[in-house]
């Protein structure tokens, strides 16, 4: 069974980077072909896609936040990490990481987690 689990603050300044891991269990982030990504849902609205991060460490993220994303891993303890620079309010959602192998559907979600941006 995989599991994903987010973490990070709940809660950050405008301006600030917004630094998410999410930690898997039950396979490796580097397993051919499977592919990890970031996605978030604001208050009231739909699902958003982040980026994502492949299995050999490519990534690739959505053009209407490439300038602000980076996703990073650390295959030692089998995480990977969005970073999202300048946040503003408009980034307050609830944050997921998900395991997609291809073009498939996601398979595995996290929990998803909280996070408010606020002065």
């Amino acid at each position: 069974q995989v599991q994903l689990q987010e973490s990070g603050p709940g809660l950050v300044k405008p301006s600030q980077t917004l630094s998410l891991t999410c930690t898997v269990s039950g396979d490796s982030i580097t397993t051919n072909y499977y592919y990890w990504s970031w996605i978030r849902q604001p208050p009231g609205k739909g699902l958003e896609w982040i980026g994502y991060i492949s299995y050999s460490g490519n990534t690739y993220y959505s053009p209407s936040l490439l300038s602000r994303t980076s996703i990073s891993r650390d295959t030692s303890k089998n995480q990977f990490t969005l970073q999202l620079s300048s946040v503003t309010p408009e980034d307050t959602a609830v944050y997921y990481c998900a395991r997609a192998a291809g073009w498939a559907p996601i398979d595995y979600w996290g929990q998803g987690t909280q996070v408010t941006v606020s002065s």
